[in-house]
């Protein structure tokens, strides 16, 4: 997956910035306004936006204020936090994705297209459940890896 994310990130951003870049000049230089590129910027925002998010996810590098980490003294009590912490994204995460899913199956039934250049929505609305399921995979992964951590600790304290 690594490997995905090294490549597709920084191609939609550069596919943004380039489109983007194209409708500036376009506009203020030729004055030439160029139907329908804002409705295809739609498409890989979105996917940079959500595929971003599940990057993230995967690196466990979301911004988090793990305030109470300054107060814990252990390594016990730390664990401790983040597995709650964990249950509690993974049951929210969960809740979105039910939520996602719905949004995704009323996408689909719907088929919605753009006003000016016909192009189904369904490519760009299906991004939000395709992300949610993954932010909820390595949501889930994480908060395992922490209460193996936190089951490991509580060993080492009971064999010493």
């Amino acid at each position: 997956m690594e490997r995905f994310f090294k490549y597709a990130l920084p191609l939609l951003i550069s596919l943004v910035a380039a489109m983007e870049f194209y409708q500036v000049v376009m506009r203020y230089i030729f004055e030439i306004p160029v139907m329908g590129l804002d409705e295809m910027l739609v498409y890989p925002t979105l996917w940079l936006y959500i595929l971003g998010s599940v990057n993230a996810s995967r690196e466990d590098t979301q911004i988090k204020a793990n305030v109470l980490d300054v107060f814990l003294k252990t390594e016990k009590s730390i664990l401790l936090v983040r597995v709650i912490a964990d249950c509690m994204a993974v049951t929210v995460s969960c809740w979105l994705t039910y939520w996602a899913y719905d949004y995704f199956r009323y996408a689909l039934r719907v088929w919605k297209e753009s006003p000016t250049l016909y192009v189904p929505t369904f490519y760009a609305e299906c991004a939000l459940f395709i992300g949610l399921v993954l932010m909820t995979a390595y949501s889930g992964m994480y908060l395992l890896k922490n209460i193996r951590r936190f089951a490991r600790t509580l060993q080492a304290e009971k064999g010493v």
